[in-house]
């Protein structure tokens, strides 16, 4: 478990992680090492789900090294799917990452939501559910293993 108390934005008690993988944590089906150890070491607070469609078809794969749970959607309302994902967790324990447009119900449904500007760019409805933009999967990691950064942007 994670708990972060944001004075403004309230107490977290986070136990899961919920990520988006393509354009999120990985460009084009590949993930980098750095983030495949970040979430490694993440693993150690948080119980790591990746909900993905698998564009390229690479996800499994890319993941092997990662002590993580694959969870590969059907191709039709992914966004729908996304969201029911976090809900049946307990919206309230989720940090979810995404960029894309079928990410923006799931990082608004769940208790902390941030959005990934990366080299795929992000969808701006998506944008403006999160509660949190970081220019890559590595900053949104580290703010996560480094919850004093996270407390910092987010308290008012």
């Amino acid at each position: 478990m994670l708990e972060i108390d944001v004075p403004g934005f309230g107490l977290m008690k986070l136990d899961y992680l919920v990520s988006d993988f393509n354009g999120t944590l990985a460009l084009d089906g590949n993930l980098p090492l750095e983030v495949k150890q970040k979430l490694n070491a993440l693993s150690k607070s948080l119980q790591l789900f990746i909900v993905t469609s698998d564009e390229f078809g690479k996800a499994k794969e890319q993941l092997r090294d990662v002590d993580c749970v694959l969870h590969v959607l059907e191709e039709k309302d992914m966004a729908a799917q996304k969201a029911e994902f976090v809900a049946k967790l307990g919206a309230q324990r989720v940090v979810a990452l995404g960029n894309g447009l079928n990410d923006k119900d799931m990082l608004k449904a769940a208790r902390l939501g941030i959005i990934v500007l990366g080299n795929e760019g992000c969808a701006v409805e998506t944008l403006l559910a999160a509660d949190l933009q970081v220019t890559s999967a590595t900053d949104g990691l580290d703010l996560l293993l480094n919850p004093k950064r996270l407390r910092a942007t987010l308290k008012f």
